[in-house]
Parts: C-alpha cells; sequence; structure tokens
C-alpha cells in the first residue's frame, strides 16, 4: 500500500479512481481555464468557419444563429462540469462513459473523442495557416501572387510541426503559453472590435445585421432565402460556425490530472471558457458584420471574412487584423495539440489505441512526445483532400470553398459532441445514483442532460448532410470533389472500431486499468459507483 502521507489531495483523488500520479500537477486552475478558451478561441473559429455561415443564412446565421447556439452548448458544458467534478482524470469523458456505462460505453466514447480532436488540430492549423498565408499577402504583395492550394498545405505542415516541438519541450511551458493566449485572445479580439467600428467608411444597418438572409449554397432549396427547405436545411448548417468554434472545451477534462484543486479548477474551466467566449465571440462577429460595406460583394467572394477587410480597410489595416487572427490561431493549434495527446496518452494507458505503448511513453518532461507526434502525422493524412480545388462558381467568376477543410470541421464537432453525449445520457440515466463531485447541478441535470443529447443528436445529422447539390448522389453535376466526407470518415471508422471490438477488444477490455493500488485512508472507489475486478479493470 501506498503511503498517504505523502499524498496531496488530488493526488488522493486520482488514487480513488485507480491512478498514479505521473503528470506534473503544475497548472492552475486559471491555466485550466486557459487551455480551453484558447482551443475554443474566438480568434479562430470566428474567422475560419465565417463563410460556412454567411453562405448558409447569411447575417442572420451569425446574428440570431451565434446566441442561440451558444446557449445549448453552456448546458452541454454544464453537464461536462458536474461529470469532470465527479471524475478529474485525463481520460475525461471516455473514463466517465466506463464508469457510468460499462467498458463497451467507453470504448466508443473513446474512440469518438479521439477522433474529434484529431480533427480539431488538423482544422485548426489548416486555418491558421490559411490566415498567416492572407495576411502575409495583404501586407506584402511580394509574398505571394494569388491564393495557392499548395502553398497553405506547406504552410500547414509547418504550423503543425512547430506546435509539435512547442509542446514536446514541456507541459510546462505549454501551460504558460495558454496563460499569455487567454491575454492575445482578449485584447486581440478588443483591437480588431475598435479596428472595425472606428475605421470603415460606412456601417451596416442594425435591420440588414440582423435579418439580412444569404443563400450562396451553389443551389440548395433552389437557391431561395424562404421557404421550409431554406429554413430548416440551408439556415441549420450555417451554425457550423457557432457549433465548431465553441468545442474543445473538454480539454479541462483532459488536463485534470495535470491541474491543481482538479475536482473544482476543471469543473469551472469548462463552464467559464463557453460562457466567455460566447459572448466576446457575438460581440467580434456583429463587428465583422457591421463592417460589410457591400453584401453582395462578401457572398460572390465565398462569404469570407478577408472579403470583408478588403472592402471595409486597406491592404495594412486588413493584414494587421488577419495576422492578430492568425497568431490567435496558432495558440488555438498549441493547446488543441496538447489536448489530443493527452487524451491519446490516457487512452492507450488502457491498450486500446493500437501501438499503445509508444503513445504512453513520456519525456523526461512528463510530456507524451509520441503522441504528439501521431497526433501531428494523423492531421496531415486526413486533410489531403484540402488539395483538390473546389469551385462553386462559374470558370469566369470563381468561388472556391474549402469543401475539404469544412468536411474536417464537421468531423470534428460530430466526433466530439457525440463523445460528449454518451457519458451525459449515462449520467441522467443513473439519475440520483450518480455521486456528484464539489462542483454539480444540484437538480437541474434533469432537464439539462436531455436538452444536451437531443441538441448533439439533431447538429450530428446535420452536418453529415452535403453542402451543395453537386455533393448530392445522383445529381446530374455531381461529382466527388463537392462531397462532404464527414460521414464517410466519421461512419467508416465506426465500422472498423466494432470490428476491432468484436474481433479484439471485448475479449479482454473490462475497463479502465488501475495504475495504483487503494491506499490507505483513501476512500473507497464503492463510494463513487465504481467496481473493479481482480486485474485492476472496472467493471
Amino acid at each position: 500500500m501506498a503511503d498517504t502521507t505523502a499524498l496531496t489531495e488530488d493526488e488522493k483523488r486520482l488514487a480513488e479512481l485507480g491512478y498514479k500520479q505521473e503528470l506534473n500537477r503544475t497548472w492552475s486552475s486559471f491555466s485550466n481555464f486557459a487551455i480551453s478558451f484558447s482551443i475554443i478561441s474566438i480568434l479562430a473559429g470566428c474567422f475560419t468557419t465565417f463563410g460556412q455561415a454567411w453562405n448558409n443564412g447569411g447575417p442572420i446565421a451569425i446574428s440570431l444563429g451565434w446566441p442561440l447556439i451558444s446557449a445549448f452548448i453552456l448546458i452541454i458544458g454544464f453537464t461536462m462540469s458536474e461529470l469532470v467534478s465527479a471524475y478529474p482524470t485525463s481520460g475525461g469523458i471516455y473514463w466517465w462513459s466506463c464508469a457510468l456505462g460499462g467498458p463497451k460505453a467507453g470504448y466508443y466514447t473513446g474512440w469518438l473523442n479521439l477522433i474529434g480532436l484529431f480533427a480539431v488540430i488538423a482544422s485548426v492549423a489548416y486555418g491558421c495557416a490559411t490566415f498567416f498565408d492572407l495576411a502575409f499577402m495583404s501586407l506584402s504583395p511580394a509574398w505571394a501572387e494569388g491564393y495557392s492550394l499548395q502553398r497553405v498545405f506547406i504552410m500547414f505542415i509547418i504550423v503543425l510541426v512547430l506546435v509539435s516541438v512547442l509542446n514536446i519541450f514541456s507541459g510546462h511551458l505549454m501551460a504558460i503559453i495558454n496563460n499569455v493566449s487567454v491575454w492575445w485572445h482578449v485584447v486581440g479580439a478588443a483591437v480588431i472590435i475598435v479596428i472595425l467600428i472606428v475605421l470603415p467608411p460606412t456601417h451596416m444597418s442594425i435591420a440588414d445585421v440582423f435579418t439580412m438572409r444569404v443563400n450562396n449554397s451553389a443551389g440548395l432549396a433552389g437557391g431561395e432565402t424562404s421557404g421550409l427547405l431554406f429554413w430548416f436545411y440551408v439556415l441549420p448548417l450555417g451554425f457550423l460556425l457557432t457549433q465548431y468554434t465553441i468545442t474543445g472545451f473538454d480539454a479541462s477534462a483532459h488536463l485534470s490530472e495535470e491541474t491543481q484543486s482538479a475536482a473544482d479548477g476543471a469543473a469551472k474551466g469548462i463552464w467559464r471558457s463557453i460562457f466567455y467566449s460566447a459572448i466576446g465571440g457575438w460581440i467580434l462577429l456583429l463587428a465583422f458584420l457591421f463592417a460589410v460595406q457591400d453584401a453582395d460583394g462578401v457572398t460572390a467572394g465565398g462569404g469570407g471574412v478577408a472579403v470583408i477587410f478588403a472592402q471595409a480597410l486597406d491592404a495594412k489595416w486588413a493584414g494587421a487584423v488577419l495576422l492578430i487572427a492568425s497568431i490567435g490561431q496558432l495558440f488555438c493549434s498549441m493547446a488543441c495539440m496538447t489536448s489530443t495527446s493527452r487524451m491519446m496518452y490516457a487512452f492507450s494507458r488502457d491498450g486500446l489505441v493500437p501501438g499503445s505503448r509508444w503513445w504512453t511513453k513520456l519525456t523526461k518532461s512528463k510530456v507524451p512526445a509520441n503522441a504528439v507526434i501521431a497526433a501531428a502525422v494523423i492531421g496531415v493524412l486526413i486533410t489531403l483532400p484540402a488539395l483538390v480545388e473546389v469551385n462553386i462558381g462559374t470558370d469566369d467568376a470563381p468561388i472556391i470553398v474549402p469543401t475539404a477543410f469544412y468536411a474536417v470541421v464537421s468531423v470534428a464537432v460530430i466526433g466530439l459532441y457525440l463523445a460528449f453525449a454518451i457519458p451525459i445520457y449515462l449520467r441522467w440515466r443513473m439519475g440520483n445514483k450518480f455521486k456528484q463531485g464539489p462542483w454539480n447541478l444540484g437538480n437541474k441535470w434533469k432537464w439539462m442532460a436531455p436538452v444536451a443529447v437531443i441538441e448533439i443528436a439533431i447538429i450530428s445529422i446535420y452536418f453529415i448532410l452535403p453542402t451543395t447539390p453537386m455533393g448530392w448522389p445522383g445529381n446530374p453535376d455531381f461529382s466527388w470533389k463537392f462531397v462532404n466526407y464527414a460521414p464517410i470518415l466519421t461512419i467508416g471508422a465506426l465500422i472498423l472500431l466494432w470490428i476491432f471490438w468484436h474481433l479484439s477488444v471485448k475479449k479482454w477490455f473490462t475497463g479502465p486499468k488501475r495504475t495504483i493500488d487503494l491506499p490507505a485512508g483513501v476512500s473507497s472507489s464503492d463510494e463513487l459507483n465504481l467496481e473493479h475486478d481482480n486485474k485492476g479493470y472496472l467493471k
């Protein structure tokens, strides 16, 4: 038995859950909040997926859609905060599902979470490369002539290499970087808002910001901005902007084994990162909309924010705004890599990732370096289709849409939110038998949990649908380059996981392995509704 006199309260809590302290617990509660706030990153999602909302709904998908969807996401966050307070482990969502629903639930949750995180790091790093390229073109005409998919892809690889090296160097360094990132996002967003208030020659009317509708989907709903297909197909596709931007807050759970007073700090890190990002993001997006000089010109340009900045600002100011956003996205990429590598480490700790012994190796700084490298390589592989040009316009009036980027974004949203839904549902099913942690919802879980699960189910259906008629099989103009390959990746992965489960995993996996015996003086895990078999697995 271990000597409890040397254990902190956090270490005792971790021991109750079956783990010894291996990662450095050097993160403060603010650092834990900071990583989720950095991954949500209003300087990333609000910029990179703005075009998705403009093309599918227009200003109303942004001005009204953002606060509406944010409210649902905050409910999801509250339910997850309660879970991490009860079970503060790096396995996070996967561990919760095992504890509440058994090994099979944990297995699928973990893989959905990991797939979503792989897509998150890929999409954020690709968006970062794209915006650095746009910033450099605005600031220096000598940088390049026109947009190049190949050049952006090379920059994407450079971004992944950079964030990987920084993550491998030191886990404590990443905590410091994330603290800096919070202030960069706050100050940077404020500077951009002031620029867009002061410098544009005119501003869009309040009526247009809150009522204008756009359908730039190359033919969905017949190109109309009214009718059932517009309101129930086209417009909800625009909500990807909010659902994608405000995600990745599970990082607070994945870093809980490195956070001091994790049962309280990690719980607050989740819901606070959502709440403050929702407010800041809405103000930032409204600044974008009010800065529009020519709405038809934005639509013709594919709905991207760079078109708005080019209309409203001179090249140098537009470049400055893009550069501020790009640096914020670089911070976001670093945080995403930290979260992804910690989840891969925790999942591999239980032998559920092929080559697990590689992904659980720690450096002298106690960082899972191999997991970092693996996440970067997978990110490159799943983003390869981005090298294929997709023009939903004409040769004379091209509209280049990053279909592959939006597909990776959809994979991220579907994978992560489905992973969130499983333990939320299981906690709701357990009812009052669930042992709440220091931070809890009282009785509010009774309505919050089902609302969270229903919202996730709805958005998961929408985000696998084609975003253009040319992506529907059977359409005369169908082409694979227009296909939203999110369902192919997601469903294909689930089929492989189903096969892996039945051929191998179910024969030996009975839950997370314990890495420590319960020390004397530590309360029994039975109080957490957990039982272990004689191999140290959760029953």
